[in-house]
């Protein structure tokens, strides 16, 4: 563990047995700083700008979901109000990238959720963040392969008709079907992923943009067709919520899933030029996109089709082909799987660069942190990781382990926020922090004359005899020293009102969540 920092070094009595000390193991943090940055080892290619981080972002979270999402949640949970639905997951998904873009930029490292959690958290979070993590993008990226060819199938004139090398074969013996097409295209992935960040950021790009240009094309078109028919969706006698507002609350719950991937872009922080800036205004800029092309379409589908009507399969080729419009079904499923590929490609990127973080932590073997001399990509690790998940879309349904992708979201998630929690509420002198930041608040500190209680970390020694300056010139002057503890009063109850008010808020959310699940609310 010569990479993990003890931010309790030197706390306890000596004589503390074996359970303190795996404990004091658990929650030890390391350093934004690492040492794998300072003592020279190979880093990733710094490639990336804003327009890449958005084709990533916007890639890994525009799936094929959209085009059989709509359907589901409008027949099920929300009706003509699926728009809002998809509003109000927007917000939440946004409130979570803040969080994820505020950690990126300030810690600018591989390892995304796994990372902050190592240094805000625990050693012990961490390991459960970076394998979470793991499981959710190979499932998913398995996924997301095997539903590539039953989309495919259409251009050659059905299932029967595609080559017998793509065709998928049920093997008795094993009762299981294998889908050979999933497997090359995950391997075809993963080779255009080991030849560079740059390289792959720019096919991802290619296919992002046609995917975008199918969704403009149905917002456009569909517009056209629902202002020359009249809207039949939204002239209906159950109103514009026919399930209630829990119901719509419901939708948004589900349609929620269909912004997970922005954390795709926080993956690939060692990768950007200027994290500070760039990362923030990927991470955000992705996501208004991403909200404003699905409130968009919602509002097109649902208007041409009565929710009730509507193909839970197919929502969108369905309500083109009731308007005679048959030729755009071929439209729209090059669109889906133009989205299945881009969304493949944002699955099995952030991977590689996980394995590659937790192999620097110690906590996998060395040979995941292998960076290649040329291409300056963790080759090692993503070839693992193809392969895995090559195996898993060839043999496995992974559809009866895709609910353990949502576990690991909601982990992910949550680990974040609490991360940025920890930022805000605790004591810097109890958080490790990078050499230049620790720098610059010294510095700004010794200008203001504020008698920071921040200690260097690689300079404890300087630290002190400031902090014995510091004590000297308010000792001489009792003013200075009684404004000083009255600071830091206040910084106390603070920091006690704000977690107070943290409390206050999570009950709150708790009893709005639970009354607008009643059943006595109106429709």
């Amino acid at each position: 563990m010569g990479f993990v920092v003890d931010s309790k070094k030197g706390s306890g009595s000596g004589g503390a047995g074996g359970s303190s000390w795996g404990f004091r193991c658990v929650m030890r943090r390391k350093q934004v700083d690492s040492v794998h940055v300072r003592s020279g080892v190979r880093q990733l290619a710094k490639e990336l700008t804003v327009l890449q981080l958005l084709a990533i972002g916007v890639g890994s979270t525009i799936g094929a979901g959209v085009y059989v999402l709509i359907g589901t949640v409008a027949r099920e949970h929300a009706g003509p109000s699926l728009t809002i639905s998809f509003l109000i997951a927007g917000i939440a998904a946004a409130l979570s990238a803040f969080c994820y873009a505020e950690l990126a930029s300030r810690c600018p490292s591989a390892g995304s959720a796994y990372h902050y959690s190592y240094i805000c958290v625990g050693e012990g979070v961490a390991w459960l963040v970076g394998w979470a993590l793991i499981l959710e993008y190979t499932i998913g990226g398995s996924a997301v392969a095997r539903g590539i060819s039953p989309n495919l199938a259409l251009f050659f004139g059905g299932e029967d008709h595609l080559p017998p090398f793509l065709a998928r074969v049920y093997i008795p013996g094993l009762d299981v079907v294998v889908d050979p097409c999933a497997a090359i295209l995950v391997l075809l992935v993963t080779g255009l992923l080991c030849v560079g960040i740059k390289e792959s950021s720019f096919a991802q790009a290619i296919v992002t943009t046609a995917n975008v240009c199918v969704m403009v094309f149905v917002i456009i078109v569909g517009g056209y067709l629902g202002f020359r028919t009249g809207w039949p969706g939204y002239e209906l006698p159950s109103g514009y919520f026919p399930f209630g507002v829990n119901g719509m609350l419901a939708g948004s719950a589900t349609v929620f899933f269909a912004y997970i991937g922005f954390d795709s872009v926080a993956s690939t922080a060692e990768e950007v030029k200027n994290p500070q800036r760039d990362l923030p205004l990927g991470i955000g800029i992705a996501l208004s996109i991403c909200c404003m092309l699905y409130m968009l379409v919602s509002i097109v589908i649902v208007g041409l089709v009565p929710f009730y009507a509507m193909d839970p399969d197919t929502p969108i080729s369905s309500a083109f082909s009731s308007h005679g419009m048959q030729w755009a079904v071929y439209i729209i499923t090059a669109g889906a799987i133009t989205a299945l590929c881009s969304t493949l490609m944002g699955s099995i990127l952030p991977q590689p660069r996980i394995l590659m973080a937790m192999a620097r932590d110690g906590l996998l073997p060395a040979f995941f942190s292998d960076v290649h001399k040329r291409t300056q990509v963790p080759v090692n690790s993503t070839i693992v990781t193809g392969v895995c998940a090559a195996i898993l879309a060839f043999f496995m349904d992974v559809s009866q382990l895709a609910g353990m992708v949502s576990v690991g979201t909601l982990l992910a998630f949550t680990t974040v926020a609490v991360s940025i929690l920890i930022l805000r509420y605790v004591p810097p002198d109890e958080m490790p922090l990078p050499s230049s930041l620790q720098e610059t608040i010294n510095s700004v500190s010794s200008r203001y004359g504020t008698g920071s209680e921040v200690i260097d970390q690689e300079n404890p020694k300087d630290s002190a005899d400031n902090s014995k300056d510091n004590t000297e010139a308010s000792a001489s002057d009792p003013l200075i020293l009684k404004e000083h503890d009255q600071a830091r009063l206040n910084e106390e109850k603070r920091r006690k009102a704000a977690a107070w008010n943290i409390a206050f808020v999570c009950v709150g959310v708790l009893l709005l969540t639970s009354a607008a699940s009643a059943e006595h609310l109106p429709r």
